[in-house]
């Protein structure tokens, strides 16, 4: 069965997984916002939240005392949050570098 969080922890597990939702969020804003607008401030900015996810997956972990399986979760999830928003703007960029995908209209 299941263990619950313990109530003493509950609120930390619970901002600690709305700051992850986040700060990944900020991440991969603003590393897509330093592919578009190359500045090694907005860059910075990119790493230090995502260095807060990696801090608040450690929070998370500590306190919902994950164990086995879960710790392993945890890892995946803050290797998917790093690459995905690399990913997705090489993703972008292949798709919408074709200049042969433009519309014309027709008089």
């Amino acid at each position: 069965m299941i263990e619950p969080v313990a109530l003493e922890d509950f609120f930390i597990t619970f901002f600690s997984a709305a700051l992850i939702m986040l700060a990944g969020a900020s991440y991969a804003l603003l590393f897509a916002w330093s592919k578009v607008n190359p500045s090694s401030r907005i860059k910075i900015a990119a790493y230090v939240s995502y260095a807060v996810l990696i801090a608040s997956v450690a929070e998370l972990t500590r306190a919902a005392h994950f164990q086995g399986y879960w710790l392993v979760i945890s890892l995946v999830m803050v290797i998917g949050y790093f690459f995905a928003p690399i990913g997705i703007w090489h993703l972008c960029v292949k798709t919408h570098a074709d200049p042969n995908l433009i519309t014309t209209t027709e008089d």
